[in-house]
């Protein structure tokens, strides 16, 4: 007797891209479509209600939640679904956000047909699967040193975390506002990411503050 097919719920904003995704999908041996959301609000809720085998979740939704908080609020949930993410971004932050959030696997959406139908069964059973580009990311950040801060660029640091905005950090550090761009520019480059949000992922993955 065949398994059961996996029940798979697809969230990506984009309304041509969910319907080729849809398409594809349906046609997958043992892979059964149960929902399709726009949003992440939206994703969280159909997961609540359908209670799918495994996500399929876009990180980038637009406006509102993006895919990294609805995973970390679906995987949260009792009995939670598996969420695999399947996006085009593959940078650290981005891949950082997503696991700590919860995701079993990472796929980019170059990957072959027959890669996601793998990694969503894959995923069904708990086991992680990520994209070659994003498994290479993942192995030279687990080998490359901790990146050096300066005792300034630590203490900015330490105000990101707290969500502070750069004149808040400057008067808490009493320091100009122009200081702490300067600083949060070497702090990007250091940890090697373009945003506020990806400083404080990276920080966090790699316990700069602790």
């Amino acid at each position: 007797m065949n398994p059961p097919a996996v029940r798979l719920l697809v969230c990506d904003d984009h309304a041509v891209v969910r319907a080729g995704l849809l398409a594809l999908l349906g046609s997958a041996p043992g892979i059964e479509v149960a929902g399709e959301a726009g949003s992440g609000e939206e994703a969280v809720a159909l997961a609540t209600k359908l209670a799918p085998d495994v996500v399929l979740m876009d990180l980038q939704l637009g406006a509102g939640m993006d895919g990294a908080e609805a995973t970390r609020l679906i995987t949260a949930a009792p009995d939670a679904p598996r969420v695999l993410v399947l996006t085009t971004y593959d940078t650290d932050a981005d891949i950082t956000r997503a696991v700590e959030a919860g995701a079993t696997g990472y796929l980019l959406k170059a990957e072959r047909p027959e890669e996601l139908f793998a990694a969503v069964h894959a995923a069904a059973r708990g086991r992680p699967t990520l994209s070659p580009p994003v498994a290479d990311r993942v192995m030279a950040r687990m080998r490359s040193p901790r990146p050096s801060l300066t005792t300034r660029e630590r203490d900015i640091l330490a105000q990101l975390t707290q969500g502070l905005g750069n004149r808040e950090i400057a008067r808490a550090l009493f320091i100009s506002e122009a200081t702490v761009k300067t600083h949060l520019r070497r702090i990007y480059d250091k940890l090697g990411v373009e945003t506020r949000a990806g400083a404080v992922a990276v920080a966090k993955e790699q316990r700069l503050l602790a």
